[in-house]
């Protein structure tokens, strides 16, 4: 894991904010409300690849399996 990956993810959370904020000002709070659910699947998403990215490190590392 690497400084990418935070990158990547307040990217993701800057760019869904300016979204959200533009749907509220245009009065399409259901639609706002889906980015953010988007926004928040996709940095998941991502998450999780670091996350199975850092135990098959671990499993390198240590020989396991």
């Amino acid at each position: 894991m690497d400084f990418s990956l935070l990158i990547k993810v307040a990217g993701i959370g800057i760019l869904v904010g300016i979204l959200v904020a533009i749907l509220n000002a245009i009065d399409k709070k259901e639609q706002a409300q889906l980015v953010t659910l988007a926004g928040v699947v996709v940095v998941l998403y991502i998450v999780v690849q670091g996350i199975a990215d850092l135990f098959a490190l671990v499993k390198e590392v240590f020989n396991l399996y």
